[in-house]
């Protein structure tokens, strides 16, 4: 979902065309690299006891049909010239001389990009010559988000999924709230009723865990909801109906894809204090900006338990560096080089200080080691913690 964020970041400030394309059928289409034999269906007529048959093509049901379509939809766009990238395996880029589009693909849908109408236009003939295709044309829907473009750039919101989850918890007429969480609210170790209903809860943390596709408001909360979906009590349901009450104040709300900026990334990370209860655990924060774009934003519990605050933050930003050296490469498949340091904001000094100094201190040396390559980002001037 990053990849998408990112490629509509680029179009935006590009100003790139954005058409949407849908393969009828098509896990139809994948070739099997295997054997594979079927019971004959009901009703067909059988000429002789046991008698199979063999597959040619793949079917919906087979664990294999997902990877046999993209890998026939893989082979079918490198043939026409495009390249995969190495970032993500989804995202293909086609580059002659002045003129590249780009193909982002999720299951059986398509985004096309790029600063040619024609080439595009020939591209989707080609697509319509290999498969059963349906064109969209212009991007306005896509995997429940939409997509409304302007002189700004690209808002994506989703308004009628979020309108969704608001009816199906029965809160249509219900007082909205200011903030999804109550501050320093503890559910850990709970001892209210059980839940009847399991599934309900999931159902509901599952459909916020989507919406925050487009919303890094929900992020936190979420990602507290999520850590009771094996037996949730009446505590979380409370918690996550309170989630859906501040939906309720701003469904509409979103994310700005800004035209008017420049694709430089930066990051910004924090922590808590060690809020679970039980296992004493930080929790990492952080959010990455393409330019004035949010495109990438998550809410963690730390692996380990942190002896410090310091200790914490600078887990923090070992995490976000990694993002941010992930997301260099894959804006590297649109032409879009850094060519200075990738700023990272962090509030606590003595982390700041951790990143700059390649001295071990005896406070430090537990740190392990895959956390320090922050050291060496830094030293290499990849980035440039403030």
């Amino acid at each position: 979902m990053v990849t998408v964020r990112v490629f509509l970041a680029v179009a935006a400030v590009k100003k790139w065309e954005l058409h949407q394309m849908d393969v009828h059928n098509a896990f139809l289409h994948g070739d099997l690299s295997e054997k594979v034999y079927m019971q004959l269906p009901p009703g067909f007529y059988k000429g002789c006891p046991g008698l199979v048959c063999k597959l040619n093509k793949s079917l919906y049901g087979l664990k294999q049909t997902p990877r046999c379509w993209f890998s026939k939809l893989a082979t079918t766009l490198k043939r026409y010239g495009f390249t995969q990238s190495y970032s993500d395996y989804s995202l293909f880029t086609l580059c002659k001389g002045q003129m590249r589009f780009h193909v982002l693909v999720y299951v059986d849908d398509l985004i096309i990009s790029g600063n040619d109408s024609a080439a595009i236009s020939t591209f989707k003939q080609y697509l319509n010559s290999c498969f059963h295709m349906k064109d969209l044309r212009v991007l306005k829907f896509f995997l429940g988000v939409e997509v409304a473009r302007s002189e700004e750039g690209i808002f994506l919101s989703q308004r009628k999924y979020a309108l969704d989850i608001i009816s199906k918890a029965g809160l249509l007429g219900a007082k909205a709230v200011a903030f999804p969480m109550e501050q320093n609210q503890r559910l850990a170790g709970s001892t209210s009723a059980v839940l009847h209903d399991v599934d309900r809860y999931r159902r509901l943390v599952g459909g916020l865990l989507y919406l925050s596709f487009t919303r890094p408001d929900l992020s936190f909360a979420v990602h507290i909801l999520s850590q009771f979906l094996h037996e949730p009590r009446q505590d979380h349901w409370s918690t996550a109906l309170r989630v859906v009450k501040y939906l309720k104040g701003s469904p509409r709300q979103g994310i700005l894809l800004s035209a008017d900026c420049d694709l430089k990334l930066s990051g910004w990370c924090d922590s808590d204090c060690a809020s679970c209860l039980i296992t004493r655990q930080y929790v990492s924060g952080w959010i990455v900006f393409l330019g004035h774009s949010p495109v990438s934003w998550k809410s963690k519990k730390q692996e380990t338990v942190s002896r410090s605050s310091a200790e914490a933050e600078y887990r923090s930003m070992a995490l976000v560096t990694c993002e941010l050296k992930w997301l260099k490469g894959l804006l590297a498949c649109f032409r879009v080089d850094h060519t200075g340091s990738m700023e990272l904001f962090c509030d606590s000094q003595s982390a700041l200080h951790l990143a700059h100094n390649p001295v071990f201190h005896e406070r430090t040396k537990h740190i392990e080691i895959d956390c320090h390559f922050l050291r060496d980002a830094v030293l290499a001037d990849l980035h440039a913690p403030t």
